[in-house]
């Protein structure tokens, strides 16, 4: 018996995980999404014992006293902290599907990585997942499960064309008859995103804030274009003054935001520019027909899409399930594995 055609005798027990920088979400074959939460490890250090994971460890950040520490063991997509990583599905995987008891079937899993990792990368992800609990584990590309789980036609021969914005990268692909022609992986995503936020308000207005205040600015008043409505917003922060170290409130426009973002979306576009000149003609047309697909967490940025139609001249639309869409893809793998058993990618 082969290992698809294992694979494909169904358990209640096996799940999806979109392992990302930013969130880690779990699906349950049958049930769907039963876990959305950061990727957030709480960590004792003179012990190393895990304290929190997730929301909770999330929470912590900023908050934890010295002896603590709040550690994201994911960067740029990628296994940062094998140990820690491994704790953090562990402790996901148990809180999906708590085992009662010891003779319960580990589940198998299929688990995303982005399409430029490295073979040490993949394998990394591989053993941390079959350490953490799995009793197989299968490994696919981000863009390939996006498109999936956004339903586009990827068994077919026409091109797709797919940009991922996650926390830590930005993937682009195309596909086309069930595989991936050719695609790219930048390391800037939402993460730079706020980082660039924090930065800019820093040297603009004289105020440090935090990662989480950073997103939570992005989320709220971020764009990229001028808002449709034609209004600009605005916030309150807080932080500290970068001259005294003393607690700062501060109000933020959105037009700044806007102008703290612009260069990192525009090495995105570059991206994806380059992308598509590495596409074959044929696909290149059925791209132009079909428009771009943007979907992550980062696609969500108020007027992305119109900015990229823009700069790319092509249109580009965001899935309305842009934030689930890698998980639900890699939940339909283990649904027909057969039909798409050439989408998982080998670790060895």
């Amino acid at each position: 018996m082969s290992i698809f055609d294992s694979f494909s005798r169904s358990s209640a027990y096996d799940m999806a995980i979109d392992l990302g920088t930013a969130n880690t979400l779990v699906a349950i074959s049958g049930e769907g999404i039963v876990i959305n939460e950061p990727s957030v490890v709480a960590i004792e250090k003179n012990t190393t014992r895990v304290l929190a994971v997730g929301r909770e460890a999330k929470n912590m950040i900023n908050h934890t006293p010295d002896a603590f520490s709040a550690e994201h063991p994911l960067h740029d997509g990628v296994i940062a902290d094998y140990d820690v990583t491994e704790a953090m599905i562990s402790a996901f995987i148990n809180k999906a599907v708590p085992r009662k008891y010891p003779w319960q079937p580990k589940p198998r899993i299929v688990v995303c990585i982005p399409c430029g990792a490295t073979s040490v990368e993949k394998r990394a992800v591989f053993e941390a997942t079959i350490q953490a609990g799995a009793r197989q584990a299968y490994l696919i590309e981000e863009p390939m499960a996006a498109a999936m789980g956004a339903d586009l036609p990827v068994t077919e021969p026409t091109g797709n064309m797919i940009v991922d914005i996650g926390g830590g990268t930005t993937e682009v692909a195309v596909v086309s008859l069930g595989g991936i022609v050719t695609s790219s992986s930048l390391r800037i995503a939402g993460n730079r995103m706020d980082e660039a936020i924090a930065n800019y308000l820093r040297d603009l207005l004289g105020i440090k804030i935090g990662e989480r205040t950073a997103e939570i600015i992005k989320i709220k008043i971020g764009s990229i274009l001028p808002f449709e409505d034609g209004r600009e917003r605005d916030m309150v922060i807080s932080g500290q003054d970068v001259v005294n170290e003393q607690p700062k409130e501060v109000i933020v426009q959105s037009e700044d935001v806007r102008v703290a973002l612009q260069p990192t979306i525009d090495e995105m576009v570059i991206h994806i520019k380059e992308t598509f000149k590495k596409t074959n003609p044929d696909l290149a047309s059925d791209i132009i027909k079909n428009g771009i697909l943007l979907t992550g967490g980062g696609g969500l940025l108020s007027g992305l899409d119109r900015y990229l139609t823009q700069e790319l001249e092509i249109p580009v639309w965001v899935s309305e399930t842009a934030l689930t869409n890698v998980v639900m893809g890699c939940l339909k793998v283990l649904e027909s594995p057969t039909t798409l058993k050439q989408t998982l990618v080998r670790t060895k």
